[in-house]
């Protein structure tokens, strides 16, 4: 409540908070567009492939040239991380493994952490918050994004009082969805291939929003950020509008399609026969909580709170994100407040790579979004204890074993290097976090 009183005193002294941004792309254009609004903020720092690209994005979004000549370009990460005019760090890469070596190196140069890149964090994200925890800086999802805000809104429930049910987010899914390629993609967005690429649209990225797998990530994000379970089965994507939620979201004995209750899930924004639903929250993220006495109960009522037949039950829901727009709450928290706006606490919510169709031994895998593999959310100790591949390793490795169509790849289906740095940390956060269960997973074929 009190993020702008606080910067305001940092700029009044002439003390901005400093970031370098290594990510220029949508989301990290989106957080360069609120920059020159935001006095007391600068990013002195820009990282990308192209730094010039960069330069661009920073044009499209409004920065003056004096900004721009102000700003450093560049596509050297880890001199950007180092460099004494940088406080905070924001990952925007959307690379698992570039992603966790950038945290890592923000924290050994006792930077704050703000990790855009959800793909690293659900690979690694309870080892690196951990180790940023003993480091004394600060590890945080980002806020804008699902994750941040539903961690945002369960915490809210908690602290006054009530007991989570469910939390989530909204998407448009169809059972299909999962099978789907970046060959096919656009026309379930309604999009020809060339008024996608002409955006500047990745079909592979876009993909893994329609696939599920992006929904899966998130996901184990919110189970690992705060402590609540996952679907045992995978999540449900129930077709469900926000008047409905109290109704739908509560546990299968209640009359809901909950196997119990305190669990993430994705709700569908369309029916199963593919017509929309009503009030739908594609683009939002929600609660259900579920009063603790009869007092609250009837407060619900009085205060017309949507609520399902017993009166119990009730949802809070955010309709929208704006993600790279609300980033600076992430970066003024850190830095302000020395608080994350969400962080892993434990490994409970792992993302299987799940086979699209029969995939032969010699076949490369894709990763995310591709053509070979979605991600399955799954409860962390199942995915140990049956040695399933996480999807953020399921890119440019080689299968040496068919897998069915439908089936988990797990470790011992794929060829990886056992010494690769990705590998050893994804390992190590197994060990640290998973407990005796790590030791059932298969082993490492060099």
């Amino acid at each position: 409540m009190n993020l702008h009183q606080l910067l305001s005193k940092r700029h009044a002294a002439g003390k901005p908070v400093r970031v370098a941004l290594i990510g220029a792309g949508k989301f990290g254009s989106m957080f360069l567009s609120q920059v020159p609004h935001t006095p007391g903020l600068e990013v002195s720092v820009i990282v990308d492939l192209d730094p010039e690209r960069a330069r661009e994005a920073c044009r499209t979004v409004g920065w003056d040239a004096a900004r721009i000549s102000a700003t450093t370009f560049t596509d050297d990460g880890a001199a950007a991380i180092k460099s004494d005019a940088v406080e905070v760090v924001v990952e925007a890469t959307g690379n698992p493994a570039v992603g966790i070596r950038h945290a890592r190196a923000a924290i050994a140069a006792g930077k704050h952490i703000v990790m855009v890149n959800v793909e690293a964090d659900v690979l690694a994200g309870p080892l690196l918050a951990d180790e940023a925890r003993r480091a004394g800086v600060v590890y945080s999802l980002a806020y804008g994004d699902q994750p941040a805000l539903t961690a945002e809104m369960v915490d809210w429930a908690r602290a006054t009082g009530f007991r989570v049910v469910a939390a989530g987010k909204g998407t448009k899914y169809l059972p299909i969805y999962h099978n789907v390629t970046p060959a096919e993609v656009w026309k379930h967005y309604g999009l020809t291939a060339g008024e996608a690429q002409s955006a500047g649209m990745n079909p592979q990225m876009f993909n893994s929003f329609l696939d599920g797998t992006k929904s899966a990530i998130e996901m184990a994000a919110i189970a690992n950020a705060t402590g609540l379970d996952v679907p045992a089965s995978g999540l449900l994507f129930p077709p469900c509008g926000v008047d409905d939620l109290p109704h739908v979201m509560r546990p299968r004995h209640q009359g809901g399609v909950l196997e119990k209750s305190g669990v993430v899930e994705v709700i569908s924004s369309l029916e199963r026969d593919g017509r929309p639903v009503f009030r739908d929250l594609r683009w939002g993220v929600y609660v259900v909580l579920e009063a603790p006495n009869d007092y609250a109960a009837d407060c619900f009522r009085q205060y017309g709170l949507k609520t399902d037949s017993s009166g119990r039950y009730a949802a809070m829901y955010k309709p929208y994100h704006l993600i790279g727009l609300e980033l600076n709450i992430s970066v003024l928290s850190a830095a302000l407040r020395g608080e994350p706006t969400g962080q892993p606490q434990d490994f409970r919510g792992d993302v299987a790579a799940i086979a699209k169709r029969a995939l032969r031994a010699g076949e490369m895998l894709d990763g995310e979004g591709g053509y070979t593999v979605w991600g399955k959310l799954m409860p962390a100790a199942d995915s140990l204890k049956a040695g399933a591949l996480p999807i953020g390793l399921a890119h440019k490795v080689r299968l040496t074993k068919d897998v069915a169509h439908g089936a988990a790849v797990r470790w011992s289906d794929v060829e990886v290097d056992a010494g690769n740095d990705t590998i050893v940390t994804r390992r190590a956060m197994e060990a640290r976090f998973g407990g005796a269960l790590s030791a059932v997973a298969a082993p490492l074929k060099v």
